[in-house]
């Protein structure tokens, strides 16, 4: 605990048993606040809510066997997202490590794919060092999740000498003048230049030095789903986010873009569909920290493996008249422009979310669940920077979003914090809101319910003939009576003229709440490109009647 100290540490998620019980057994002489979650996958999730919000290495507690088991789908959204966050867990006596002891799994085995580095604590006197290294490794370079596996009797021990290290992440430097002038020159010959806006930007910590050279240079620019808030999606020069539920002039300009600068992206599956018909004319300038991504999927004309904001403000092309180019894409935002005028009488989720995130403010911050509504917040809501759209995107885990939202409101608790899920999400974590209850959290969540899990309908729909394969919630609970049978507050609305209310409801509620939407259950999300496509052939249609 002293170690977590000095590093910084002062909240930790978790939950209790046998193998970890020293830790806890320290923890209530420690300053550090502990909060208890419900079921660890909670804790996973809500320290890397914690993270994202605070810039800081969220840190997690769980004991052996299924305590261990139950982070791992948290470990590995924080690897896929690139998250650092530090798990502890508890193992058996090392004597007894190896023999199929009592909650005793290899940890080190079952994660090793997904974390950045594994720890197995061998004596007491490895605690500080591991434990300084551990945080440094989470937090540098590419950042992601590192596990610490705790022997019982060497938490039990005392320690005799406690020797601590204190490591500084170095600082980053921007490429060399000569790659630097390389760049300079591609960006001056092109015509139709390009920014594809990844989440390495908001690792990097650059969204002003993007922001500034966005406005110096007036290159327009696209973002992937972590991508979204790193250029205030309503800024003149943003178009949208791109792929396969990216927004159609999004999706138009990458594919007639002659350059496209990839900042802190992968060119993911879900972002380019068909890789060979991806930015076909487009030339490519990629930054990225992590240089094993360079010419992984697409092959590049440069590759900047320096840190990104410095390699923004380093460079300053010759200003070119790329007029054409901006008054093209201005004309297709506007022409391919979301309609919120859906008919009749129920509520069109998209409408709703773009009202929400205009009147929650700027600076709301928005946890997603995964799903329709997902795709919902990342085409209709407005972010004006990276920690304001919180969603698990590489692993698309279901459940992520309500602890998420914890983590997020503790790391800023002066902030309105908005977790959106769906009927199907919720019931993943559903017992957290024993958690908001407990420490009166004031998380504000929306609750889609289409009474079905809606993008596997979706796409049963579309890809499958219609055959609804176990996709039916109609048997859902009353939600707002579950919400307050935990001690939530919570409402319930239906119809489009209760919107604007239930709105002001939610938003004005001095402690957690839960607003229970009922959505039509054939609404679906548009445009959507399908897998192995072109993100040229976009499928469209016109929102569903709403009854």
């Amino acid at each position: 605990m002293r170690a977590l100290e000095r590093e910084g540490v002062d909240m930790i998620f978790g939950y209790p048993g046998g193998a970890i019980m020293p830790v806890y057994d320290a923890l209530t002489g420690s300053p550090i606040t502990h909060i208890l979650t419900r079921h660890e996958q909670g804790a996973a999730f809500a320290a890397e809510g914690y993270a994202r919000v605070s810039g800081r290495v969220g840190v997690c507690l769980a004991t052996s066997g299924p305590g261990l088991t139950n982070l791992v789908t948290g470990i590995a959204d924080a690897y896929a997202d690139s998250i650092p966050v530090v798990y502890i867990a508890g193992q058996v006596a090392a004597p007894f490590m190896g023999t199929d002891a009592f909650q005793e799994v290899d940890g080190f085995g079952i994660t090793m794919p997904i974390v950045k580095h594994s720890f197995i604590i061998r004596s007491t006197e490895e605690i500080p060092d591991v434990i300084s290294e551990a945080m440094y490794i989470a937090a540098s370079g590419r950042p992601g999740p590192v596990v610490i596996e705790l022997p019982k009797d060497i938490g039990a021990s005392a320690i005799t000498e406690a020797v601590f290290v204190n490591r500084k992440i170095e600082e980053r430097t921007a490429d060399t003048r000569a790659v630097l002038a390389a760049a300079e020159e591609m960006i001056r010959d092109a015509e139709k230049p390009l920014l594809y806006v990844g989440g390495g930007v908001a690792i990097a910590d650059a969204c002003n030095e993007l922001t500034s050279f966005v406005d110096r240079t007036g290159i327009p620019a696209v973002a992937t789903l972590k991508g979204l808030g790193c250029i205030p999606t309503d800024h003149p020069s943003f178009i949208g986010m791109l792929g396969m539920h990216g927004l159609k002039a999004a999706n138009m300009a990458v594919q007639e873009s002659d350059l496209l600068i990839a900042l802190g992206a992968r060119f993911d599956d879900r972002v380019t569909g068909n890789l060979a018909s991806f930015a076909p004319h487009a030339r490519v300038i990629h930054m990225d920290v992590d240089p094993a991504e360079m010419g992984k999927l697409r092959a590049v004309d440069l590759s900047m493996t320096g840190d990104i904001g410095r390699n923004l403000t380093a460079m300053n092309p010759t200003p070119i008249d790329i007029s054409t180019w901006q008054d093209w894409i201005a004309e297709n935002k506007t022409a391919y422009a979301p309609r919120y005028d859906a008919p009749g009488e129920g509520i069109y989720a998209p409408a709703l979310l773009n009202k929400l995130s205009h009147d929650a403010g700027r600076d709301a911050i928005f946890t997603c669940d995964v799903g329709q509504h997902q795709m919902w917040v990342a085409q209709h809501c407005r972010f004006t920077r990276p920690e304001g759209h919180l969603t698990s995107g590489g692993l698309g885990a279901m459940g992520f979003g309500m602890p998420a939202g914890i983590g997020a409101k503790l790391a800023a608790p002066d902030d309105t914090v908005i977790t959106v899920t769906g009927d199907g999400s919720i019931m993943m974590n559903i017992q957290e809101l024993a958690t908001l209850n407990r420490y009166g959290i004031k998380l504000k969540i929306v609750l889609l319910d289409n009474s079905c899990l809606g993008m596997v309908r979706q796409w049963q729909t579309i890809f499958f003939d219609g055959n609804h394969s176990e996709v039916d919630l109609s048997d859902n609970p009353d939600f707002a009576a579950v919400a307050k049978a935990f001690g939530i507050e919570s409402f319930a609305i239906s119809r489009a003229d209760e919107v604007q209310d239930g709105i002001n409801r939610l938003l004005t509620t001095d402690g957690p709440v839960l607003m229970h939407v009922k959505i039509n259950p054939q609404e679906n999300v548009w445009p959507l490109v399908a897998p192995g496509a072109s993100i040229s052939d976009m499928m469209e249609e016109v929102p569903c009647q709403t009854p």
